[in-house]
């Protein structure tokens, strides 16, 4: 081969060479990303997103997403305070507020939270008994979201939220439960009833007040009854028996009214012509004709 051949083969490996190096000088970093920069192994500082130039070979950029991250924590089988088996599932989310400490303090930073997440979730959840856990799920996802965030500063990270995903009972407790939940249903219920019957009593109290003020009051009640009885045309006619006693009553008390309108409408007498009316019908009937009649005769019609 001629010098000239050599000539451009070498100059097509140097060009090639240079496409390689510039490829691998020029980064991109999103804007999403911080990048931390290592040069010979040693820390040279954070690069802000954009495009960044580095010595290929020589230096080495982490890219490191600040984006919060979605980390479900794997169902737990959990004893509670009040010995209950129980399985909870949880999930977390953390971001990155730290680039440099999350590639020098740590290793794997998902791999390590997912870890100490399990961990602190079985050990706060054993601190609560079964109702803590179903009543209060808002305070224990805050005590864990706090217990994770303080041990994840040194890494770089911080854990912005923590819930419960998931509680698994076993079917024995379901079924205790629920006949807890009837049962207690049940109590309400007759305690409302209880309640009605009181507030039922103290109204009929106070109907009965006002019927022994007005004693027609009760016979137009049992009148009343006996027409809502008669809105199916039944054949059978019911008299409650105070009815009956009423019927005497209310014929007693007409009776008495219509002798009273009588007395009323008879003409009064005047005191001195009742003092004139002489006791004897036969010296009245004499009076009235006018001619008086001797003592010891009689007269004949």
């Amino acid at each position: 081969m001629s010098t000239t051949t050599w000539t451009w083969i070498l100059i097509a490996i140097v060009l090639i060479l240079v496409v390689v190096g510039l490829v691998a000088a020029i980064k991109v970093v999103k804007q999403y990303e911080k990048g931390v920069l290592f040069r010979l192994g040693r820390l040279r500082g954070t690069r802000e997103p954009g495009l960044r130039i580095i010595i290929p070979v020589v230096d080495v950029l982490h890219r490191i997403s600040l984006r919060i991250v979605t980390m479900p924590i794997q169902s737990q089988g959990i004893i509670t305070k009040d010995n209950v088996s129980v399985d909870v599932a949880a999930v977390a989310y953390f971001r990155v507020v730290d680039a440099v400490k999350s590639v020098i303090a740590i290793e794997n930073v998902t791999a390590a939270i997912n870890q100490i997440a399990q961990t602190t979730l079985r050990n706060v959840v054993g601190q609560h008994s079964l109702d803590e856990i179903l009543a209060e799920t808002d305070r224990i996802n805050e005590d864990i979201r706090v217990i994770l965030d303080r041990t994840t500063t040194v890494w770089g990270l911080e854990v912005t939220l923590v819930e419960l995903k998931d509680i698994q009972l076993p079917e024995t407790m379901k079924r205790a439960m629920a006949r807890q939940a009837e049962a207690e249903r049940e109590k309400r219920a007759k305690i409302i009833n209880a309640e009605g019957e009181h507030l039922a009593a103290s109204r009929l109290g106070e109907a009965s007040d006002v019927m022994m003020a007005h004693p027609l009051a009760l016979q137009l009640r049992n009148l009343q009854t006996l027409v809502e009885l008669g809105v199916d045309k039944n054949s059978t006619v019911v008299f409650p028996a105070p009815l009956m006693s009423t019927i005497g009553e209310l014929g007693s008390f007409l009776a008495s009214e219509k002798a009273a309108a009588a007395a009323a409408l008879t003409p009064a007498i005047p005191p001195q012509v009742e003092d004139a009316i002489p006791a004897n019908p036969g010296a009245a009937s004499s009076m009235r004709r006018g001619t008086p009649t001797p003592a010891g005769a009689t007269r004949t019609p």
